[in-house]
């Protein structure tokens, strides 16, 4: 058993130096420490149902998540929740604060939203969200999300975002990172408003976003990832549009992004709004350079018995892309320049 601990404190140090290595020196300082065990072991206060939302740091509970958000106030802290569905929102306006889960995939935030905007409204130094299913996102401007990230560095892990207009939504921020992994993202997306579509990840001008490990399927609108950052980081994931309805790309890149797109897995679906491409490169206002972006690796088809013809990279920019090993289904075209 012994052993057992050690191995398993030891994976959780790996992980939390992997998502720590791109943060600000205080914010990767804060995670490590909480690595050491804090985060992923439930006090006996956070099991109250009365004050299911617990400071790890001082073992004060509260009955809201909205007055743990203030508690902590400009500080750094975890917050611990307790088992159960909840529909409660939060704003975070300032500190870096660790969500999690007492217990990964028995916490539910469902159908409430914060400032007309999503669930968890970020705009502090940073935040992380682990193990956590959001679901249910819906406001009048057609852009409910779990998480609206106005500013800030923000991690993401084994959590879900269900059903909702959209997953996550993110403002502009060069100066910080997004870290997504092995997360999921299912029936999110639609461009049924005036305000235009919206999608299961869509990121503004950030500094990196990191998509891993994680999947997107059954899209109900706009892209399954948009975004404008300079640097983009998408591999392992599988984008499975088979159950999609009214869908469009698999990945934007509206603005130009440089990083790698790598060892990916998309299926593309009956039900499309445009399916003239699986990857889109440059096609809105060009913000970055995309020279030197790889396309590596991936594997790419159609649903079985769909005959169509495709591009799975479409290239507005003509930019110098390095493509290799991709295994593209027939009808499918590696590259082409619009």
């Amino acid at each position: 058993m012994a052993h057992a601990q050690s191995l398993d404190r030891r994976r959780r140090e790996s992980l939390f130096a992997r998502l720590a290595g791109w943060l600000d020196t205080g914010f990767a300082f804060a995670l490590v420490l909480l690595a050491t065990g804090v985060v992923f072991t439930a006090s006996a206060s956070a099991q109250s149902s009365s004050r299911p939302f617990t400071i790890a740091e001082t073992g004060r509970g509260y009955a809201t998540l909205q007055a743990a958000v203030d508690a902590i106030g400009a500080q750094r802290g975890t917050i611990e929740i307790a088992p159960g569905i909840y529909e409660q929102c939060a704003v975070q306006d300032e500190g870096v604060i660790i969500y999690t889960a007492s217990e990964y995939g028995t916490v539910t935030f469902a159908r409430k939203t914060c400032q007309g905007k999503a669930a968890l409204v970020l705009r502090g130094l940073g935040a992380e969200i682990r193990g956590i299913t959001f679901t249910g996102m819906a406001v009048a401007d057609g852009n409910g999300a779990g998480i609206r990230l106005e500013k800030g560095a923000l991690n993401i892990a084994y959590s879900r975002f269900e059903d909702s207009q959209q997953g996550i939504l993110a403002n502009n921020d060069t100066a910080s990172r997004i870290y997504i992994m092995r997360s999921t993202f299912s029936g999110l997306g639609t461009c049924e408003n005036s305000g235009g579509c919206a999608h299961s990840i869509y990121v503004g001008n950030y500094g990196e976003l990191t998509v891993r490990d994680s999947r997107f399927e059954r899209g109900t609108g706009g892209h399954y990832v948009k975004s404008r950052s300079a640097k983009v980081i998408i591999e392992n994931n599988s984008f499975d549009d088979s159950a999609g309805r009214g869908t469009n790309y698999m990945i934007d890149l509206p603005a130009g992004s440089q990083g790698a797109i790598t060892g990916n897995w998309f299926v593309q679906g009956r039900d499309k709004e445009n399916y003239s491409a699986f990857i889109a490169l440059g096609a809105e206002t060009v913000m970055h350079s995309a020279d030197g972006l790889v396309i590596k690796g991936n594997e790419a088809r159609f649903v079985p018995g769909l005959t169509r013809s495709s591009v799975f990279l479409a290239d507005w920019m003509g930019a110098r892309v390095a493509m290799s090993g991709n295994n593209l289904a027939r009808g499918l075209t590696g590259y082409e320049r619009r």
